[in-house]
């Protein structure tokens, strides 16, 4: 999947930043308009652990890095967000689950037809959301997940088309 130069710039940058020891591999960089997400992999539970352990030892895990390292990723995250112009949140992947310490949520515009904004306050009535904007974030969740092979190939489509746009004439000159 190629990458515009700015997220490139941003992946090299947090490559050369963190600290060696943190993840057992490369962070995952996801950049947006507003955000840099890092998720760095803790190392792999042990096969031999209980099941009824595993939620248990994952969250007590992400917790005790997310306090051993709140500083170094406060710093880091201060550079990152005076270089790059964009917030940086943190998280981490361990035994299968992601845990995210910090995240923005960021308003979204959005104009609803009645039967769109019914479908909002159904999701609201039954207790699936605490107001529309919940119902709404429930709704783009549920897509997301339901569609990730479509979305990814959207994407990469969509930098293709970039790419092969920034080696055209230039029509603004």
């Amino acid at each position: 999947m190629a990458i515009d130069d700015t997220t490139a710039q941003v992946h090299g940058w947090f490559a050369g930043r963190l600290p060696e020891g943190w993840f057992t591999g490369a962070p995952e960089i996801v950049r947006d308009r507003e955000e840099i997400a890092v998720l760095g992999t803790l190392p792999d539970l042990s096969e031999d652990v209980p099941e009824a352990e595993r939620a248990a030892m994952v969250e007590g895990l992400a917790r005790r890095f997310r306090e051993e390292t709140r500083e170094r990723r406060i710093e880091i995250a201060r550079e990152a967000e005076h270089k790059f112009r964009q917030k940086v949140s943190w998280g981490v992947v361990c035994g299968g689950h992601t845990v995210m310490f910090t995240t923005l949520s960021v308003p979204v515009m959005t104009r609803l037809r009645q039967a769109e904004r019914q479908v909002l306050d159904t999701l609201v009535a039954a207790g699936v959301a605490r107001s529309r904007s919940d119902a709404l974030a429930w709704c783009v969740r549920l897509v997301g997940k339901n569609t990730d092979t479509w979305l990814a190939d959207l994407r990469d489509a969509l930098q293709h088309v970039d790419r092969v746009r920034s080696e055209g004439p230039d029509v603004h000159s």
